[in-house]
């Protein structure tokens, strides 16, 4: 989502908001409760966002809700599950960038008008937010948030004025936004899905019985004991009502303009997800192993930084031979690093998070195996944590392409001028971390991860070819240090005396 603090000066704040968050809904009857299936499934997806959460209920027409800052299990507990009763609900976690971080940004959001009331839950990012808001203001929209999941909801409220139906409001909106999105809409009557044509962010389909659930991840769907179905398909609208199920594709996409974000393959998913018929894990551990076969070393042990590197160190192992080892132990109660909020918090958490095994690393060898490299703020002090439990040597792998360009579809993507491999070569990359060698999962390599299955996904923070077009004023809120944004800096070259190539 969209942070607007600096609407007012027709640009985008310094500390603009871009989010990765979590949607669950089901639609059930009096057999199955619902707040506290989308308790489980916040549970599973809370690696999606750690900073606020909310449920909103639907008893019979009548919408009522819970959220606040904090984590699943701080803001929920048996007495207010109790009272969120009801036939179907909508629920959200959510992160945000300082700036943004306040409830009145939770999700869902409810919204009262002259049809009724309305709950939207929302993932992704909008590309035209800025121009649909000041459009709204000037129509006399007030709004009491930051984010432009508010303006979704008013869009959604203006064309229902002059719709048959609410299905129909979302279609007509899905026409004039533009960017990512995953939505989840609750009318009194209706649990309405749908997913932006491009297909940037996860969204699927599951059953618990005659019940019909949605969610983020098909992890998800498992926690509270639904059978995964499919996958809403980028465009498709689904309504589930008294009625039954049916499925609107007026605004589905032509063929080849699937733009899924690859970066939920290499970080951002759980690694028991499968999305879009490819399943997280193994697309991991195929990154390991074109790792190993593009930057081998000699070696002692392989060892992954939990969570999202274990897999791919599991895959390099098995593709060099050299034994796989845990050499590093992680606090599973301490959040994850690349989504904190500010460069302060994700530098501490480092320390608070992740302890290494000072008898496996002793005199050893040590391939490490982490899922990215985004500031260059955390990789230095892994590579220092081990050297400091023993290690002999530390050869870096990296199971991402260097990002080079910022996200604008609802990842925290930063500036350009933010982005280490922007300012540095590998080789100087390798020399800020500390590394013995350093490697990169090469961009072309990308669709190998994913088993050959190249029917579309978005890697324009390696790329910097983005699906859609980028207005200026987002363009400009990247540009924080005078990087020209135009100038297409090339990838760092991997035959840098770093790159990992050779011992």
């Amino acid at each position: 989502m969209v942070n607007f603090l600096s609407i007012d000066q027709g640009c985008w704040s310094k500390e603009g908001l871009h989010e990765e968050c979590g949607v669950f809904g089901i639609y059930g009857d009096d057999s199955i409760a619902p707040a506290y299936a989308c308790y489980n499934g916040l549970l599973a997806l809370q690696h999606r966002g750690q900073e606020s959460c909310g449920i909103s209920v639907n008893d019979r027409g009548v919408i009522s809700g819970h959220k606040n800052m904090g984590l699943v299990s701080e803001v929920f507990d048996n007495s207010t599950l109790d009272s969120l009763t009801g036939q179907m609900a909508i629920s959200h976690v959510r992160y945000s960038t300082a700036g943004g971080s306040v409830r009145e940004n939770s999700q869902p959001l409810v919204m009262r008008y002259v049809k009724g009331t309305l709950a939207i839950a929302h993932n992704g990012n909008l590309t035209n937010a800025y121009e649909i808001r000041r459009e709204l203001e000037h129509r006399g929209a007030i709004f009491q948030t930051t984010i432009d999941s508010e303006a979704i909801a008013y869009l959604i409220a203006r064309e229902r004025i002059k719709a048959h139906s609410v299905e129909e409001a979302v279609e007509k909106t899905m026409r004039q936004i533009e960017g990512a999105y995953s939505l989840l809409v609750m009318s009194p009557k209706k649990l309405i899905a749908a997913r932006d044509p491009h297909g940037f962010r996860p969204l699927c389909m599951g059953r618990i019985g005659r019940s019909v659930v949605f969610a983020s991840e098909s992890c998800a769907l498992a926690a509270c004991g639904a059978e995964f179905v499919r996958d809403v398909e980028p465009g498709e609208i689904i309504v589930v009502d008294e009625k039954g199920l049916r499925s609107i594709k007026t605004n589905s996409p032509s063929a080849g303009r699937k733009s899924l974000c690859v970066f939920e393959y290499i970080y951002f998913a759980r690694t028991d997800s499968e999305i879009d018929g490819i399943s997280v894990y193994e697309s991991r551990k195929e990154a390991g192993r074109i790792l190993a076969r593009e930057h081998p070393v000699p070696a002692d042990i392989v060892i992954g930084v939990p969570e999202s590197g274990i897999d791919a160190a599991i895959g390099y192992s098995e593709e060099s031979g050299i034994p796989y080892e845990k050499g590093i132990v992680k606090n599973g109660y301490i959040g994850r690093t690349f989504i904190k909020p500010t460069q302060k918090e994700r530098a501490s958490s480092v320390k608070l998070k992740l302890n290494p095994l000072s008898s496996v690393l002793k005199d050893k060898r040590v391939v490490v195996i982490d899922d990215s490299i985004v500031r260059g703020t955390t990789c230095d002090r892994i590579v220092k944590m081990l050297r400091n439990a023993g290690a002999k040597e530390v050869h870096l792998r990296i199971s991402s392409p260097p990002f080079i360009w910022p996200c604008f579809y609802g990842t925290d993507i930063p500036s350009r001028d933010e982005l280490i491999a922007v300012r540095h070569t590998i080789d100087e990359i390798c020399q800020l971390t500390g590394a013995d060698t350093l490697g990169f999962l090469p961009p072309d390599k990308l669709c190998d991860m994913l088993g050959g299955h190249c029917t579309g996904f978005c890697d324009a923070c390696f790329s910097g070819k983005y699906p859609t077009k980028i207005p200026e004023k987002m363009l400009a809120g990247k540009e924080r240090g005078g990087v020209d944004f135009d100038k297409k800096l090339p990838l760092p070259k991997p035959d840098a005396a770093c790159s990992g190539t050779e011992s």
